[in-house]
C-alpha cells in the first residue's frame, strides 16, 4: 500500500467546538439552501444545549489517534491528514496542505459508513473541489469502500451492544428489545442509493452477532417520536450509530422518509399498550 499511496485521507462532517462556532458552521452547512434563519436559530439552539459542542471533531480526534499507531503496527508508513465538509479542519484547507507537502496519491477515508448523496458522493464532490482549489499539482485521491458490513465494524458495534445489554438488570436480559437508530435523509435520496439495505444489513449483521432474534430488534428513524416509547425504564436497548447527541432523547420512526449513522447507547422501554394513552 505505501508504495502506491503516499497518505491517508480522513474526511469528515465536521462540527462546532464552541459557541462562536455554532451559526458559522450552520451557515456552511445551509450554504446555497433557501433555509429560513428563525430555523437555523431554532437548529442553533440544540448545539447550545450541549454547550455549542458537537461531539464529532473529537471522535475524528481519537479515531486518528488511534489509527496512526495501528497503521505503524503493520508497516505502513502513511501520514494521516484531516479535512472536514463543514469546518475546520477544511477540506481545502487539508488539500493545500497536502500539496505543500508533496503528496502524489492518497487513500480517503470517509467516516460515514453508508451509501447515499450526503454520505458519499458529496463527500466526492467537496473533495473534487478542493483538488481543483489547490491547483494542478493536487494529489489524487481515491476512496476507501463503506464499511457499513467490515467484520471489525459490525464487532466492534456488536460489542458495544453487548455492554449495552450487560447493564440491564439480569431478568430483563432475555427478552431485551433493540431499537437502531437511524439519521433520516429524504425519500427521493433513498430510493436512488443503497443507504436504507445496508443499514438493514448492518443491524442484522449486528443482531445476529448478539444472539438477538429478528422479531426482538428493529431499524428506527431519526426524524419523528416514536408513538409509544419513553426514556424511563430498562428492557429495550438503543443503539445509536450517529454521533450528535450522547443522550437518548426520542426515537423517530418514519419508514417512508429514512435512515442513520453514532456511536453511543442508551436505555430505554416500550410502554405497554395501556400507559401510551396516558
Amino acid at each position: 500500500m505505501s508504495a502506491e499511496y503516499d497518505a491517508l485521507l480522513v474526511v469528515a462532517f465536521g462540527g462546532p467546538e464552541g459557541p462562536d462556532d455554532v451559526m458559522p458552521f450552520l451557515q456552511n452547512v445551509l450554504r446555497g439552501r433557501n433555509v429560513p434563519r428563525e430555523r437555523m436559530l431554532e437548529v442553533a439552539e440544540h448545539y447550545h444545549h450541549f454547550g455549542g459542542v458537537s461531539p464529532i471533531n473529537a471522535q475524528v480526534r481519537e479515531l486518528i489517534a488511534a489509527l496512526e499507531p495501528e497503521l505503524r503496527r503493520h508497516e505502513i508508513d502513511l501520514p494521516v491528514y484531516w479535512g472536514n465538509r463543514n469546518w475546520h479542519p477544511l477540506l481545502p484547507d487539508t488539500l493545500q496542505t497536502m500539496t505543500g507537502a508533496g503528496v502524489r496519491r492518497a487513500l480517503a477515508l470517509f467516516v460515514s459508513a453508508y451509501s447515499s448523496y450526503s454520505g458519499c458522493r458529496q463527500y466526492r464532490e467537496n473533495v473534487a473541489a478542493a483538488r481543483e482549489s489547490a491547483g494542478p499539482q493536487a494529489p489524487d485521491v481515491d476512496k476507501l469502500r463503506a464499511f457499513y458490513n467490515h467484520p471489525d465494524f459490525i464487532a466492534a458495534s456488536a460489542d458495544r451492544l453487548r455492554d449495552a445489554i450487560a447493564r440491564l438488570p439480569e431478568a430483563n436480559r432475555t427478552d431485551v428489545h433493540v431499537a437502531f437508530t437511524a439519521h433520516s435523509i429524504p425519500a427521493s435520496m433513498a430510493t436512488t442509493s443503497d443507504y436504507q439495505r445496508q443499514l438493514e444489513e448492518t443491524a442484522r449483521l449486528v443482531a445476529e452477532a448478539c444472539g438477538i432474534l429478528p422479531e426482538q430488534w428493529q431499524l428506527v428513524y431519526q426524524s419523528r417520536r416514536i408513538p409509544g416509547w419513553n426514556r424511563t425504564s430498562s428492557t429495550t436497548c438503543v443503539l445509536s450509530t450517529c454521533g450528535v447527541s450522547r443522550r437518548w432523547r426520542s426515537l423517530p420512526l418514519d419508514s417512508s422518509r429514512t435512515m442513520w449513522k453514532c456511536y453511543t447507547i442508551s436505555i430505554a422501554r416500550r410502554r405497554k399498550p395501556q400507559e401510551r394513552s396516558a
